[in-house]
């Protein structure tokens, strides 16, 4: 492996040329016929062979032919969009329908395609922004859910790499332009309110903990609680509904059961409330309930929910015009879209006495 990483050092392709398979055959040490056997995945390589040749090609940034054309005409029309989620919560969750249907309207106006696929795991979203890269399949990517150090980020700041645009917090979107609502300040809005009402036993019904928003919400309920002298309580589940119910339930059926609860999404607290319920509590006489991003789904629960409330079709149109400024060669910057908003409906109320 260092022998190929010195060949690469001592005598790397032009950065203003194609990677050619004479350049993969130089840095790792094999014959032309083998990176040709390799890359086009014939039998005639052992298999470690294989692997070197294919990991030098992805440091060089090797294109196929193909590629190569696309890169040559300049561009695809196609935005790449590649989303770690099980297809049946894609569907659940009605955030990404709202956000896609954002995107398209930008998309629509400049004759763009979203090319969207979906991805097991955060390994296999890294290999197919990879496949996008070496093929030049699109012209640009969004990001979501971002992470702390996340791999993605690291990966679309080096040299070379697709034009990107990261939906999330500038604190963990490195050197990527990004569009960001303000979730801090949020979800200090939603436990001041749930104080004003009275409520000192809040809970917080959180989502997973390697996400940049969740830890950045988990920081401002723990601060807004700490400085009214209350106990910050936080139940950590996937975002799925199951996990929402399950979780409510147990605080339910606690010796200090949560006076009011504050969800991640719209399905959890809908899960939730049909939990509350079940467990014997009134909403909101008993507990009072607050959601996070307002779908249509708020509106027509009994009660209906308070919940955190901005614009997400627009915000999905922000971030593709932005994208659009990153790749006609604008610097990179953060831009805030919103401050989502607490709309309060029928499921919050003064604390029980």
């Amino acid at each position: 492996m260092e022998d190929y990483r010195r060949n690469m050092s001592t005598s790397p392709p032009s950065s203003l040329r194609r990677v050619t398979i004479a350049d993969i055959a130089s840095a790792s040490g094999v014959s032309i016929g083998a990176v040709s056997f390799a890359l086009n995945g014939r039998k005639g390589v052992s298999e470690s062979t294989r692997e070197r040749v294919m990991q030098v090609a992805d440091e060089l940034g090797w294109a196929p032919a193909r590629a190569a054309r696309s890169l040559a005409e300049a561009k695809t029309d196609t935005i790449g969009f590649v989303l770690a989620r099980d297809p049946y919560m894609l569907g659940v969750e009605t955030f990404y329908m709202r956000f896609i249907a954002g995107l398209e309207s930008e998309f629509a106006e400049r004759g763009y395609a979203l090319l969207l696929q979906l991805a097991p795991n955060r390994d296999e979203e890294l290999l197919t922004l990879k496949r996008w890269r070496n093929s030049r399949q699109v012209d640009g990517v969004i990001l979501v859910d971002l992470a702390v150090d996340d791999r993605r980020v690291a990966q679309l700041s080096k040299p070379g790499a697709l034009p990107a645009i990261a939906v999330g917090d500038p604190s963990v979107a490195g050197a990527l332009s990004s569009v960001w609502t303000d979730d801090d300040a949020s979800m200090r809005s939603a436990v001041d309110y749930l104080s004003s009402l009275g409520h000192r036993r809040i809970a917080r019904v959180a989502g997973l903990t390697d996400l940049a928003h969740t830890t950045i919400r988990d920081a401002a309920f723990r601060d807004e609680m700490s400085a009214r002298g209350l106990v910050p309580t936080i139940l950590r589940t996937d975002y799925t509904a199951e996990e929402s119910a399950a979780a409510t339930r147990t605080a339910l059926r606690s010796d200090t059961p949560p006076t009011a609860f504050i969800y991640d999404n719209d399905i959890m607290a809908v899960a939730g409330l049909r939990e509350v319920g079940r467990e014997g509590f009134s909403v909101p006489a008993d507990v009072s309930i607050i959601g996070w991003d307002d779908s249509v789904l708020c509106d027509y629960t009994a009660p209906s929910l308070t919940a955190l409330s901005h614009d997400i079709v627009a915000f999905g149109a922000h971030v593709g015009r932005r994208l659009f400024d990153v790749i006609a060669g604008a610097e990179a910057g953060a831009f805030k879209d919103s401050t989502p908003e607490l709309i309060v409906r029928e499921s919050t109320g003064p604390a029980p006495r």
